[in-house]
Order: structure tokens, then C-alpha cells, then sequence
């Protein structure tokens, strides 16, 4: 299964020992509303048991990201979405994350592959 999403997850090493953290919960909220949406649209509903995970990020430039600070809420979002049943090492068999540049655009590519 292959899932875009046009939307990245907030970055929590922007919030971390900061005073905003209650802003981060609520663009982690909203985040995870955006990806429920978006699985509205999947047919069958997935929840896999078993997976590996593929996941690229596209980048709108050349500036260096650190992606595991958006893994989490990623992750996360899937699992509350029902795609995913869990984000531990049980159910995902291998999970593989890069980022590359793509002039202009920015989104996230996740392949899901049952086992």
C-alpha cells in the first residue's frame, strides 16, 4: 500500500524544553486528525499486523532535517488512524526512512508492506 500525505508532522525538537510544549500537542492533534482524513479515503482498511515501512520524505529544499524528530507524531498518527496496529518492533519488521530534495514540493511517500 502506498500512502501520500501533503502534510509533514510537527518537528518536536522545535518544542522540547521550551515553554510552548502545549502548542506542539496541538499541532500533534491536528496532525493526526489530517491523517485519520486521509484514511477515510483507503480501501480496504489496512491495520496491519506486520509490515515493513518505507518512508521518504520530500523536502521543498536543501536545508538538513533531522527526520527521526518527525517520526514520532508519524507514527504515531498512523497507528490512531487504524493503518497501522501498533509502532513497535512486533508489528513493524523493518522500517526504513529517508529524505530527499524536491524542489518546490513537500510531502511524505509511506509504502506499507504486508507480511
Amino acid at each position: 500500500m502506498k500512502l501520500i500525505l501533503e502534510l509533514l508532522p510537527p518537528n518536536i525538537n522545535k518544542y522540547i524544553g521550551r515553554t510552548n510544549w502545549y502548542e506542539y500537542q496541538e499541532q500533534k492533534k491536528e496532525y493526526h486528525r489530517y491523517v485519520k482524513l486521509k484514511a477515510l479515503n483507503i480501501h480496504p482498511k489496512p491495520n496491519y499486523k506486520k509490515c515493513d515501512m518505507i518512508v521518504t520524505y520530500h523536502f521543498k529544499d536543501k536545508r538538513k532535517r533531522d527526520t527521526h524528530n518527525l517520526t514520532k507524531c508519524l507514527l504515531d498518527a498512523l497507528v490512531e488512524a487504524k493503518i497501522i496496529e501498533d509502532d513497535n518492533y512486533e508489528v513493524l519488521n523493518s522500517y526504513t526512512e529517508k529524505g530527499v530534495y524536491d524542489k518546490g514540493k513537500e510531502y511524505i511517500e509511506i509504502e506499507i508492506l504486508p507480511l
